[in-house]
């Protein structure tokens, strides 16, 4: 049994440990609200422009002079995988359900024989990745030098992808990130965004039988709109990940606190079982010892 030292020591450790989680998840909660407003102000947009590319795709996506961004390579043996993730832990099982979500499909692209490219965003999914597929990793990038996220960080990881694309580097990309659904729930989701393709779900605008005319015409818009809603769903990802990981970060920063109060009650009562202990102990002691006099 520990001594009433050790667990005094043990308890002072566990106090100044709920401090700093306690801390950590007002932190966290604090940068939620901020987070959240941004990732939720940045949707409608997405959605907007989501559903304007599927208007402009459907009568173009055929055509023989369609964008190669809208019409893909031809093929789909070569994958690019952007995992975006957070560059730092303690936000419970966000980072590992992205890259659970991105090893599976590393796994059933190679087992159908296709090549795999990854670039990853964010230190802690390229910390996880490379331990299994670090030869596949061709790029990483973290933010760990930036105080806040934006666009600019989101163009240059779509002109590095765009870049490999028009170099046919690959023929196939998809976007990994967590969508902030709550608090409590993050959803992993891949999206593909190389050929760029509306999300299932997304529906057209009804035209009500109206016909539109594009001045200029619909393929010099989409080589145009094509490379910002590529830089746009990057954007809306990392937008995402940051809300999601601040609400994860704040779920485990709570139960790690509450967690650490149990831990100190039942360290506190054992302590206080030995104290006891040793306390009659020593009155034993010093009544037998005025008993044999």
């Amino acid at each position: 049994m520990p001594s009433l030292k050790e667990l005094r020591n043990r308890i002072a450790s566990v106090k100044s440990t709920q401090k700093i989680t306690r801390a950590m998840q007002m932190v966290a909660s604090a940068k939620l609200k901020k987070a959240e407003e941004a990732a939720t102000a940045a949707r409608p947009y997405t959605e907007r422009m989501e559903a304007v590319l599927a208007n402009l795709a459907a009568g173009a996506k055929d055509l023989p002079n369609a964008p190669r961004l809208l019409a893909g390579t031809g093929k789909e043996e070569t994958h690019l995988l952007i995992v975006a993730t957070a560059d730092k832990g303690l936000c419970g099982s966000f980072n590992s359900s992205i890259v659970r979500l991105a090893r599976e499909r590393i796994a059933k692209l190679q087992r159908e024989g296709k090549t795999v490219k990854i670039v990853t965003v964010g230190r802690k999914g390229n910390d996880q990745l490379k331990r299994l597929y670090g030869g596949l990793i061709v790029s990483k990038t973290d933010f760990l030098n930036v105080k806040q996220i934006g666009f600019e960080q989101a163009q240059d990881i779509a002109e590095q992808a765009l870049k490999m694309f028009e170099n046919e580097e690959f023929d196939v990309a998809t976007l990994f990130y967590g969508r902030f659904k709550s608090i409590i729930s993050q959803v992993p989701t891949a999206q593909q965004i190389v050929p760029a393709a509306a999300p299932e779900g997304v529906e057209t605008p009804d035209l009500k039988g109206a016909v539109y005319e594009y001045e200029p015409d619909e393929q010099m818009i989409l080589r145009a709109l094509l490379p910002r809603y590529v830089a746009v769903q990057i954007f809306r990802a990392l937008l995402e990940n940051v809300a999601s990981e601040m609400g994860a970060k704040m779920s485990a920063m709570d139960s790690a606190t509450r967690n650490a109060g149990e831990m100190i009650d039942r360290l506190t009562l054992s302590y206080n079982r030995a104290r006891q202990a040793q306390i009659t102990k020593e009155l034993i002691e010093i009544i037998s010892g005025a008993e044999a006099l």
